[in-house]
């Protein structure tokens, strides 16, 4: 855990926020500063859901603790599957290395089932 924490931190890129073009809102409105906006390319790449849900499937399947005939779509892993909390962090690891992007350690830590990570996972735009 604490090699991925000290990895992640070395890995991590600065963020930066978006300049406004109008920074004093005029003909705007407040909302529009938190809106989330997505390039053009980023638009429309979002990944199926039933493809993102067969292949998180796969993956806890794959998981050597896991008995796979226990693995349904709304199984709990801690609940249904019977694994620690360090072995749900190796889950979330395995899921960001088949999907190519890194989830947030404050994400990491919601995700406990099939289910929630199909949908973190569905509505990530950077999901490959």
């Amino acid at each position: 855990m604490a090699a991925r924490i000290a990895l992640l931190k070395y890995l991590r890129v600065e963020a930066r926020p978006a300049q406004l073009r109008n920074p004093r809102l005029i003909g705007g409105s407040f909302s529009q500063l938190f809106k989330r906006q997505f390039s053009e390319e980023v638009r429309g790449s979002f990944l199926d859901k039933d493809e993102v849900r067969d292949r998180v499937i796969n993956c806890v399947k794959n998981f050597q603790k896991v008995d796979p005939a226990k693995v349904v779509p709304n199984a709990h892993f801690q609940n249904d599957l019977g694994l620690d909390s360090l072995d749900t962090v190796e889950i979330v690891m395995a899921l960001e290395e088949e999907f190519g992007f890194e989830i947030p350690d404050n994400e990491a830590d919601k995700i406990n089932s099939i289910n929630l990570a199909v949908d973190f996972i569905a509505s990530h735009p950077q999901a490959k």
